[in-house]
């Protein structure tokens, strides 16, 4: 994805003015600046970003790709060392969103990821979708196109 798109984050800026400085240097200002880049690694499949900076207490031991279909991030609340989103998202044909707390903690000078208070469920057709983009779900990213069975955003 070149760095002039629009920064999946959902920030509203370039990806370049963004959050890909931020996985190119493995250097946050904020949690939620973390947080975000996180979640634009995830939309861009860049692991070992992703595995750099989680916290090195809650690390596993890799990060391994996935085949889901990142649609979405809202922030709902931030603090300091903590952020509480919503991230819709797409796998094996159903809407679904993730809404966590998470945390996050300085090792020397990089916030890192430390864990999360999360519930994953299946957007509901009437519910908003988990875009972000304020329609419900099933006049947005639950659309289906005529005579196929793949959604379409």
């Amino acid at each position: 994805m070149p760095g002039n798109n629009p920064c999946p984050c959902g920030s509203g800026k370039w990806l370049s003015a963004c959050c890909l400085p931020i996985i190119e240097c493995d250097s946050a200002a904020t949690a939620e600046a973390l947080m975000r880049s996180r979640y634009t690694a995830y939309v861009l499949g860049r692991w070992d970003y992703l595995h750099q900076s989680w916290h090195p207490d809650t690390r596993p031991s890799r990060v391994s790709p996935t085949d889901t279909d990142w649609l979405g991030l809202t922030i709902v609340n931030a603090s300091t060392s903590t952020v509480e989103f919503i991230a819709g998202f797409r796998e094996q044909g159903k809407i679904m969103q993730l809404h966590e707390i998470s945390r996050f903690l300085q090792v020397g000078n990089h916030w890192r990821y430390l864990d999360g208070q999360c519930d994953v469920s299946e957007a509901g057709r009437n519910t908003p979708c988990p875009c972000g983009s304020g329609n419900k779900t099933k006049r947005c990213c639950g659309k289906r196109l005529p005579n196929d069975d793949h959604w379409q955003k």
